[in-house]
């Protein structure tokens, strides 16, 4: 039973920090390859809600096969708390994320009807870009707290 309770930390984890890694490294060449940024964006925006459903559902299971695995394994309790930590803040980053700054930005969107066609000085436009910027800090916290975390599961391991 711990082994199932292992791998599913270690599946879990690393499938929510590997998802972020690589939307990370295809979003741009979404911007470079699709005929129109605003077409890049709504992909983006489609892609970035189902990861972060993706990573919400990852973390969950994450914290109860460790809160599983402590009440079997006492003894790596310790061991354990770091990461849960880490992958609750993650919830918690990806939340805000999805709600307060995606929602925001998708809502701006419509208004906007092409953010690339509105002036970089439009308040609409500016909002716009403020929250991009958010949403890209968040995202990049969430992936660097994910690897230590990931780093910290492994480790804990007999």
């Amino acid at each position: 039973m711990n082994y199932i309770l292992r791998f599913v930390q270690v599946f879990t984890l690393g499938a929510w920090v590997g998802s972020i890694f690589y939307f990370s490294a295809v979003t741009p060449g979404l911007f470079r390859v699709l005929p129109s940024q605003d077409q890049a964006g709504m992909v983006v925006e489609f892609a970035i809600t189902r990861l972060h459903t993706l990573g919400v559902i990852a973390g969950l299971l994450f914290i109860l096969a460790s809160t599983v695995l402590a009440v079997t394994a006492p003894l790596r309790v310790k061991r354990l708390i770091a990461p849960v930590i880490g992958v609750a803040v993650m919830i918690v980053l990806t939340i805000i994320s999805q709600r307060a700054v995606v929602g925001r930005m998708a809502n701006l969107r419509r208004e906007m009807g092409s953010v690339i066609a509105t002036p970089a000085d439009n308040p609409l436009r500016v909002e716009f870009d403020r929250l991009h910027g958010i949403s890209v800090d968040l995202e990049g916290a969430v992936l660097l707290i994910g690897f230590a975390s990931l780093f910290l599961t492994v480790y804990a391991q007999p």
